[in-house]
């Protein structure tokens, strides 16, 4: 055998230096293998615990040994662990027990609270002199202390209902919110095109029920098509559907027939059911070689091009369809043009033009001027940020989710 002396004896598995170790120590070799095994489970257990599906019992425990520790201190030291102190294991408890075990914890936490009145109160009485004795639970302090356990208990059952835990629903929300907007990037252009978008939630929020999908398609992917939707509704319940049903665009995208994806889509929002559930849509099909588009509407607003030939702005009218989600068998008709050298096309949606007392041919008049007056004849380095640009001038204060998208062609 090679790396061994000749008329060596072989190397057998009892006569290797671990094996004779183990053979001489077997409660060192037990004792490694329940380290092992305790450190395996240990580590099961947390990553369960962290994905919201083991059970609670030692965080209840660890919690509950925590009360008696705050009652001994606050009998100790009064000054430096009051009895509001409880409040610490009630709201880490609201946010790791369950309901069930949360009220185990609460029950703890009375007694905890009963038994430093007792002995407070006795002291007190001991006392030479008992006015003298501030120390004690006070009905401020009970006050406190029940209240913090009131919302800790809504709060856990809405994380109950809800079905993750407390730091899995912000981290989930998170995801959806950046998930959101990674559907909504336009695909990177050959030369010659470029393209900004911006979307805007109202008020500020985190969630929008505009948003755009996007892709390129056709032989050689030589095709772009973009859908800029906008839901009925604002906030959480508008990002929300706005989530499922981007989702749901992106997979028809391409997919299908360009004069088939409104229908599709119309349908899927009508299969829905859902109480308001209508949605506006506009549907982008632009030939990537010669420049020619056409736009096909759901109850959107018209497409706007600038013609750098004539050095002015162009609505593109077209038939507008019905908004989907409506009705089924709803037909839609398109409107086509061609985007020159120069020529920038520009798609929004209503939260961009929409203003008490004024109409949207009016909204449009002044998003076109601003647009003249921000985008064409801006360079490579000022084109990036352009949508946001007219969003901060257009429609900075208008609460209603806004979004623009900006296609050029060199």
């Amino acid at each position: 055998m090679a790396g061994r002396p000749p008329g060596a004896p072989p190397q057998t598995t009892a006569t290797r230096p671990d094996a004779a170790q183990v053979a001489t120590d077997p409660v060192a070799a037990r004792l490694r293998k329940w380290q092992r095994k305790v450190r395996r489970k240990l580590r099961t257990a947390g990553v369960d615990y962290f994905r919201g599906g083991a059970a609670d019992w030692p965080v209840l425990g660890a919690l509950a040994l925590l009360v008696p520790v705050l009652v001994v201190l606050n009998v100790w030291a009064p000054a430096w662990a009051p009895p509001t102190a409880l409040v610490l294991p009630i709201l880490a408890a609201a946010l790791l027990l369950r309901p069930g075990s949360l009220v185990v914890l609460y029950a703890l936490a009375a007694v905890g609270l009963s038994a430093e009145s007792v002995i407070h109160t006795g002291e007190r009485v001991a006392s030479e002199n008992p006015d003298a004795y501030t120390y004690g639970v006070t009905p401020g302090a009970a006050l406190v202390v029940g209240a913090a356990g009131v919302a800790g208990l809504l709060l856990a059952q809405f994380r109950s209902r809800v079905g993750v835990p407390w730091w899995g629903g912000s981290t989930m929300l998170f995801d959806l919110r950046e998930r959101l907007r990674v559907q909504s990037r336009v695909p990177e252009l050959p030369a010659g095109w470029h393209a900004d978008m911006a979307l805007r939630p109202a008020g500020g929020q985190s969630f929008s029920g505009d948003f755009v999908v996007a892709s390129r398609t056709g032989p050689a992917q030589r095709v772009l098509e973009v859908v800029l939707a906008d839901v009925s509704g604002k906030g959480m319940d508008a990002g929300s559907r706005a989530l499922l049903l981007s989702g749901a665009f992106g997979g028809l995208l391409g997919s299908l027939p360009a004069h088939e994806f409104l229908p599709a889509a119309n349908g899927y929002l009508l299969r829905q059911s859902w109480d308001e559930g209508f949605a506006t849509a506009v549907h982008l099909v632009l030939d990537l070689d010669t420049g020619e588009y056409e736009l096909l509407s759901a109850g959107h607003l018209p497409g706007m091009q600038r013609l750098s030939g004539a050095g002015r702005w162009e609505v593109k009218e077209t038939t507008e369809g019905p908004l989907l989600g409506i009705y089924d068998g709803a037909k839609f008709e398109g409107v086509r043009g061609r985007l020159n050298r120069g020529d920038v096309l520009m798609l929004c949606t209503d939260g961009m033009v929409e203003a008490p007392g004024r109409d949207l041919s009016e909204g449009m008049d002044r998003l076109m001027g601003e647009a003249d007056r921000l985008v064409p004849g801006a360079g490579p380095a000022s084109r990036h940020g352009a949508a946001a640009r007219l969003i901060e001038t257009v429609a900075k204060d208008i609460n209603d989710d806004r979004a623009v998208l900006l296609l050029w062609r060199d």
